[in-house]
């Protein structure tokens, strides 16, 4: 039987939704505005692994510490897990092209499907798909809200490089 759990997380950028099912943490999803509402009845988590996002989130907003280590599962092809896998390599405080995303996985012309599959991405900061920008050093596509991926790459910005704002 499949154990799955679900809370929210009030974060300086908005309510996230945080899912865990056995030992990983399945979703961090921004909540719209909208939705935020119906967040009536907020529990304490009963699974550790949504405990330790928990504190490993307050630790990142506070700029305590910046990086994640936790266990994760997100479905998706093998594509997918590859990009999902490569974002996690782009170190705190700093930002990479699609392109050179691309480039990295080893096929300059996957540079869309890289796009793509960074908007699947499900468990959004700690897979910072955020770090991504376009070519040209703008903030292109966020599921998350171009506003709150700005806000993100200055946080990491300000504690990993003592920068106070990366973007005008």
């Amino acid at each position: 039987m499949s154990m799955k759990e679900t809370v929210f997380y009030n974060s300086p950028v908005g309510y996230l939704k945080l899912t865990a099912e056995q030992d990983a943490l399945t979703e961090v999803l921004f909540v719209k505005k909208d939705d935020e509402e119906k967040i009536l009845e907020n529990k304490a988590p009963s699974s550790s692994i949504l405990q330790q996002t928990i504190q490993q989130l307050n630790d990142y907003f506070s700029g305590k510490n910046i990086s994640f280590n936790l266990p994760i599962q997100q479905n998706g092809t093998a594509f997918q897990q590859k990009v999902w896998k490569a974002l996690q390599n782009i170190k705190s405080g700093t930002t990479i092209s699609y392109l050179e995303l691309s480039k990295q996985l080893g096929d300059v012309k996957a540079i869309r499907a890289v796009g793509t599959a960074n908007g699947k991405n499900n468990i959004a900061i700690i897979v910072p798909c955020h770090r991504v920008i376009g070519s040209n050093g703008n903030l292109v596509g966020y599921a998350g809200e171009l506003w709150r991926k700005k806000w993100l790459l200055e946080h990491e910005a300000k504690y990993c490089n003592g920068v106070q704002s990366l973007f005008e």
